[in-house]
């Protein structure tokens, strides 16, 4: 049996893992390609060789509109309630220039997604992904999923992140997923909106019935996108099982902290 298991002892992003899945492919350089031949709206994908505290790995950046979305910031508000920008995405917050904003409903996301040139699997499992994410925000927001409206730059940047990794897990075809207890993180994370305790409402909501640990990082290592790609594809948290190793893929993050900021994909025959 083939397994693919995931090493989130320094939590997940969706950039960190779809960059740790491009070591286990043949050519991780095609996933460039393919991302952005996919042309989702103002997209393109940079991967390029990292190094955290002495370890090797790979770092994918998105571009929307040339922009660099580090944060991944899906801007969050709801339909007729109060304005509340919350950035959505960790690695690195940081404030933005001024630029023209436009709302993207759950509904425009995936028609999005399913007017993409990749297989109806990749289509559905992308769109089961989304919609946690946009049910986490609404329980946050306190509305319905209907009203959740994301910021267009920050949701293109996890659409390409979300679509990214459920291509790769497509083309890995593990006949299961296993992962190790997430770390969320610890502290406090400053957002457009105010300062929030880690995990944010959002990430908190989806990880509520998976298993997790605070870490010893303080600091956020957890985002909504990575927590909601955990949650579709993980079928068993416990340390790394026993098998025969194929292949291993380091995925980095954006922050620096005391231990290596990455995530680790190991494929293997059990």
């Amino acid at each position: 049996m083939k397994v693919l298991y995931l090493d989130c002892s320094m939590g997940a992003a969706g950039d960190m893992l779809m960059a740790a899945l491009s070591e286990l492919i043949p050519d991780r350089g095609t996933l460039k390609e393919k991302i952005n031949s996919l042309k989702i709206p103002g997209v393109t994908a940079k991967i390029r060789d990292d190094e955290k505290c002495g370890i090797n790995g790979t770092h994918i950046d998105i571009f929307v509109n040339g922009e660099e979305e580090n944060t991944e910031d899906h801007h969050v508000e709801c339909h007729h309630k109060h304005h509340y920008e919350h950035d959505l995405e960790h690695e690195d917050h940081h404030e933005h220039g001024h630029h023209e904003h436009h709302h993207t409903k759950l509904s425009d996301i995936e028609e999005i997604i399913n007017g993409l040139d990749i297989s109806e699997s990749v289509k559905k499992n992308a769109t089961e992904v989304y919609r946690i994410i946009a049910e986490a925000e609404g329980h946050a927001h306190g509305c319905d999923v209907g009203a959740v409206h994301f910021h267009e730059v920050g949701t293109m940047d996890a659409v390409a992140d979300v679509v990214g990794v459920c291509m790769l897990i497509d083309e890995i075809k593990p006949d299961a997923i296993k992962a190790s207890p997430v770390s969320l993180g610890t502290g406090y994370v400053k957002c457009a909106h105010g300062i929030l305790p880690v995990p944010a409402p959002a990430t908190a909501y989806i990880v509520r019935d998976i298993s997790t640990n605070s870490g010893d990082e303080e600091g956020e290592l957890c985002t909504p996108t990575g927590a909601a790609l955990i949650k579709h594809f993980v079928t068993e948290y416990l340390p790394c099982p026993e098998m025969k190793i194929i292949k291993i893929g380091i995925g980095t993050g954006t922050k620096d902290f005391k231990k290596p900021n990455c995530l680790k994909a190991v494929l293997g025959e059990m």
